[in-house]
């Protein structure tokens, strides 16, 4: 059986949980990380160095950073459910979850830090403007692509899916619409009916320091 090390309420955790559900493989999972801690224990230090979550333990394969573990997990189980068999489809399937990495990823987190994680005092609005600013065109990229394509890789779900699908449900549960962009809206309400996402991803999401502290502990 896969272990998991990570709480409920993180991103990155959801992501591989999400996973793990669409391809229904049994898991077991630990919480660790935040008001948990743990991630700076020696044990935990071995698996992953960085001191981050989420790190899994499949057969004798350690493995941190959560879009890899992903990225494996879809070529080791069930080959074509989530990984593209077909070249075309696999290369924007890994495009689009790069492409959320490097250019959604960030923006979103400082929107979530500035509304849930850091007191009132210690926020930018600068920075959560350059974030929205940021934003904008990214959506409009994504929302064009979805207008042409069901899925980001095309005709079907694929990982690519999973990484844009728990980031939207992060940026929309912070209070921040994405009906203007109707082709990413009308993907995402179907994406929000997948089993595994609701099961995974669909958790409350913090708009305070407090509802965060609550929420993490609910989720444990």
């Amino acid at each position: 059986m896969i272990r998991v090390w990570g709480r409920r309420s993180s991103i990155n955790v959801q992501k591989v949980l999400w996973t793990l559900g669409e391809l229904d493989l049994p898991f077991s999972r630990e919480t660790v990380g935040g008001s948990f801690g743990g991630n700076r224990d020696a044990d935990f230090l071995r698996m992953n160095p960085n001191g981050l979550i989420p790190v899994i333990l499949d057969g004798d394969i350690t493995m941190f950073e959560s879009n890899a573990i992903v990225r494996y997990l879809a070529a080791r189980y069930r080959a074509g459910v989530l990984r593209p068999a077909e070249p075309k489809a696999l290369a924007a399937a890994e495009q689009w979850m790069e492409w959320q990495q490097s250019t959604v990823y960030a923006p979103v987190t400082t929107l979530f830090f500035n509304t849930a994680r850091l007191p009132p005092d210690k926020r930018s609005p600068a920075a959560v403007a350059e974030a929205h600013a940021k934003l904008a065109p990214a959506l409009a990229i994504a929302d064009a692509h979805l207008a042409r394509h069901d899925w980001f890789a095309g005709e079907d779900f694929s990982f690519g899916d999973i990484v844009m699908g728990a980031l939207m449900w992060r940026y929309t549960g912070l209070g921040h619409p994405i009906a203007e962009h109707g082709h990413l809206a009308e993907w995402f309400d179907t994406i929000k009916e997948r089993p595994s996402f609701r099961q995974h991803v669909a958790t409350p999401v913090a708009r305070s320091v407090e509802e965060w502290t609550r929420i993490e502990r609910e989720l444990a």
